[in-house]
């Protein structure tokens, strides 16, 4: 995230991910913050071998399961006040680009993303944006 802020305060061209609204800022690094240390983390490879071998396979999606869906059901919650088209209004911005590749991650664990209406709906106005699909895994040459 720090990376994406650099860039974005350095560079003049393209698009903007933190708004010149203080409030729509503060709210976009809010979403992008409870994905980044409230959902993510959990799926992180060494957190996910220790699950494995502490409780095995079964007991991990269960462990995953739970977690990704507080998480996200938070996500839910905080998009009630704040979202236009995307995350934040109408603009893409820094939760829109956090929230992508959670919910990517959450459907490789079997989580139904139509259980978050609000966050559903983002993802498809953000399939309609060729950016997002370039940066698809399946579109990265390694």
């Amino acid at each position: 995230i720090p990376i994406i802020e650099y860039l974005d305060s350095t560079r003049k061209t393209g698009l903007k991910l933190l708004s010149d609204d203080v409030v729509k800022r503060a709210r976009s690094r809010i979403i992008a913050e409870v994905i980044n240390s409230g959902i993510q983390p959990y799926q992180n490879a060494n957190v996910i071998k220790r699950i494995n071998k502490e409780m095995g396979k079964e007991k991990r999606i269960e462990w995953l399961n739970f977690y990704l869906n507080k998480g996200l059901t938070t996500v839910e919650t905080l998009l009630k006040d704040t979202k236009g088209r995307y995350c934040v209004g109408d603009e893409i911005s820094l939760a829109d680009l956090c929230l992508v590749p959670q919910v990517f991650a959450a459907k490789r664990y079997k989580i139904d993303i139509g259980n978050f209406p609000l966050i559903n709906s983002i993802i498809l106005e953000l399939d309609n944006v060729s950016a997002f699909h370039k940066a698809l895994p399946e579109n990265q040459p390694d």
